[in-house]
């Protein structure tokens, strides 16, 4: 067991029902009961310009550890109810009947993680062992998602309330939550990846807070929140994140307001395209299985849990990539109409982990719903916006301001701003009335195949022959690789240009595009598309650097400075940018439900979005369309040889950008 895990149990309470021990009072305090009616009373924070003050200690907290029983749930089949494990800090005053709303972060992540082998990728019989993909994934986003302190604390050894959520919010009077999720270190259950057992972990959580679950401490006797309002507001950065959008679409009464970053919609998006097997960026070869065997570090963890993984493993279906029941069942756009939590979604426009339209299609639904909402869309990639050098200050000003206003009513003006904080290039933001902009309309380019040796073009005028195109598919070379030169053909990918352009173009939304198609010999079934910036400039690939100077954003404790160091964009200057890509499985053509067989050398119109996305072409920079099979980094890699034949002339791409056609004129 984590050191901080058994400082934190050692705490749990004790006494009867709402009751805290005298242990963990701060000196001079008074068990509730004791005190007298008038300090018995709830108040609100001193409130200043519409936003709560931090007038209460940090320092003197309360802490403590319930187990919340999550009702109806027995993933782990011990004939018991799953349990998990939330881990409180709150201000001292609510023990003298002060009642304070909740912000909670529930994760699988708390208890770091197990080393699991990716699944192969490099079928061709290259990579047998699998072994290029072993990661440790929660070592990768650690910074991205708590931010760095400067501190070489090991996050298993250190205090569970990481991150700057206590430091500057308990001050101000809220109490923090951070919920220990199924099948993840203190909790029962098993982790499922998506499924509605984890979302029925911090939603019992909720309920708690609200008197509709039942919860315990360490020694099994019954507790209540009675220092809660009941009004909770999620937050969280990628499967912390994924969680807020969950447990919002079961319509839990009491989540008031959730902040998902870099989190998923849909798992399917996340391990699959549109049919085709697909890694998240940087994972080639993790799937559904991976991540809950990496996730499941309880007690008991294989012997209890062992068979569920092994399903997971084999209904999650790395042979077609289909879309199905499995995947049906980790779709929460399908309980959108649930949904009373009002939405601030964040997100990194070059985040290729949990891709943009994890973002975009849940901001859409949204949008069709009028949830009350927000969204923020950064430069970065896999990223927690409080990091960012120069942004933080407004970062925390939205952020404090929405959960003021959402939970504790406050009439602060948050919901009359502009909707939208969009940053188009490195440092550079803007506030906008909604998201895509406005003004932004569709423009339909053509393909035209390229003459005398070169590459193919790209414009509004739709070209009268059709001549056919042809490449040879491989799966050494990377997609930056094959769209690094501009100016010379490719035998391994086809090419298409616009002109250099005469002002400023503003993508601003989903791109699609219609390739005429046929495929012979080989084995690869994809088809992957990529939109890309020709032009040299300094530009933003969601790299960060993080400087020496700490901002510090409330009170800190030994071992908890409440301070961290800030990040800035790592520029890169390059005559070219991978604006957005996308991929098909050609054998889903008509559906990512239904894997149909192609005939070989027969054409077809395929049709597939690209990642959204909101990016600036500049004037003097050409707009491509670079078209090949395998995408390394995110495909399954077949042996080499698939033969592609594309017909330019009943080809095009549809563009969203800001002002239409005539932009690109």
């Amino acid at each position: 067991m984590n050191r901080w895990k058994t400082v934190i149990v050692a705490l749990a309470v004790t006494l009867p029902s709402g009751v805290l021990p005298a242990a963990v009072l701060p000196a001079g305090a008074l068990p509730t009961g004791a005190l007298p009616a008038a300090a018995a009373r709830s108040a609100a924070p001193p409130i200043e310009n519409g936003e709560t003050q931090p007038v209460y200690s940090r320092a003197d907290a309360l802490t403590e550890t319930v187990f919340v029983e999550v009702a109806g749930v027995d993933s782990d089949a011990d004939g018991r109810p799953d349990r998990v494990a939330v881990d409180i800090m709150r201000p001292k005053e609510t023990a003298s009947g002060l009642k304070v709303p909740v912000i909670m972060e529930a994760s699988p992540y708390y208890a770091g993680g197990n080393d699991v082998a990716n699944h192969v990728v490099d079928l061709d019989g290259s990579d047998p062992a699998g072994m290029e993909y072993r990661r440790n994934k929660f070592n990768d986003l650690r910074d991205e998602m708590f931010g760095v302190d400067g501190s070489d604390v090991n996050r298993a050894a250190a205090p569970p309330f990481r991150g700057y959520y206590d430091n500057y919010f308990v001050p101000r009077g809220y109490a923090i939550a951070l919920v220990e999720n199924l099948g993840s270190g203190r909790a029962t259950g098993c982790p499922t990846t998506g499924l509605a057992n984890e979302t029925a972990g911090p939603k019992a959580a909720i309920d708690w807070l609200n008197g509709r679950a039942r919860g315990f401490d360490a020694a099994g006797n019954e507790i209540t929140a009675g220092w809660s309002t009941g009004n909770v507001g999620m937050i969280g950065v990628s499967y912390n994140g994924t969680l807020p959008n969950a447990v919002a679409a079961t319509g839990v009464e009491g989540l008031k307001a959730i902040v998902p970053i870099a989190a998923i919609s849909s798992w399917y998006d996340y391990y699959r395209a549109n049919g085709g097997v697909l890694a998240p960026g940087g994972y080639q070869g993790e799937d559904a299985d991976v991540l809950a065997r990496y996730v499941l570090t309880r007690e008991n963890a294989e012997q209890t849990c062992g068979a569920l993984m092994d399903r997971i493993e084999q209904d999650q279906d790395r042979v077609t990539g289909d879309y199905s029941k499995f995947w049906d069942e980790r779709n929460y756009l399908n309980d959108v109409r649930k949904v009373r939590a009002a939405v601030f979604l964040v997100h990194g426009l070059n985040d290729w982990n949990v891709k943009t339209k994890q973002a975009v299609q849940w901001w859409d639904a949204l949008a069709k719903r009028d949830v009350p909402r927000k969204i923020w869309l950064h430069q970065g990639a896999h990223f927690n916006p409080f990091s960012f050098a120069g942004r933080n200050a407004e970062w925390l000003r939205q952020l404090h301001r929405w959960f003021d206003f959402h939970l504790y009513g406050l009439r602060n003006g948050i919901m009359d701003e502009p909707q939208a904080d969009v940053e188009s290039g490195p440092g550079q933001w803007a506030r906008h009335a909604s998201w895509p902009l406005p003004g932004t309309r569709d423009a339909r380019l053509h393909l035209a195949a390229g003459k005398d040796g070169r590459n193919g073009t790209l414009s509004e005028d739709r070209p009268r022959d059709r001549p056919v195109e042809s490449f040879v598919d491989q799966s050494a070379r990377t997609a930056e690789q094959l769209a690094e030169n501009a100016e010379a053909t490719d035998p391994n990918r086809l090419a298409y240009l616009t002109a250099p352009l005469s002002r400023d173009a503003r993508l601003s939304g989903t791109p699609k595009v219609a390739v005429s198609a046929a495929f012979e010999g080989g084995r690869s079934p994809y088809l992957t598309a990529l939109l890309v910036d020709y032009g040299t400039d300094a530009r933003a690939y969601g790299d960060v650097v993080y400087g020496d100077t700490q901002v510090c954003y409330g009170q800190g404790v030994p071992g908890d400075t409440g301070c961290a160091r800030l990040a800035e964009h790592r520029t890169v200057t390059a005559p070219y940018k991978i604006i957005t890509r996308g991929w098909l499985d050609v054998r889903n053509r008509d559906s990512a439900s239904e894997t149909e067989l192609l005939r070989e050398g027969r054409f077809y119109d395929f049709r597939f979005d690209l990642q959204p996305n909101d990016y600036v072409v500049k004037a003097g920079h050409r707009i491509g369309v670079v078209l090949a099979s395998t995408d390394r980094d995110f495909t399954l890699r077949l042996p080499p040889g698939t033969g592609v034949s594309v017909e330019p002339g009943s080809s095009s791409i549809i563009l969203p950008i800001v002002g239409g056609r005539s932009a690109l004129r």
